[in-house]
């Protein structure tokens, strides 16, 4: 992923802020919500977990909502 940042500065020459493109941005945080889920999927590995059709018809009622 090509970033290619732009640089915010102060009056004294000093880097302050990053500006990204949206498309950079989204892909950032993206990945941070992915990896957050991922370790949280970690922590909970040893709960109860539901069989694929239990988690389909769950998921299906999500959507009724």
């Amino acid at each position: 992923m090509l970033m290619n940042p732009n640089y915010i500065i102060d009056e004294d020459n000093k880097k302050i802020a990053v500006q990204l493109s949206i498309n950079v941005y989204h892909k950032i945080t993206q990945t941070l919500e992915n990896y957050a889920l991922y370790n949280l999927m970690q922590e909970n590995a040893d709960d109860e977990f539901l069989s694929l059709q239990d988690a389909k018809n769950y998921y299906k009622s999500l959507k009724e909502i």
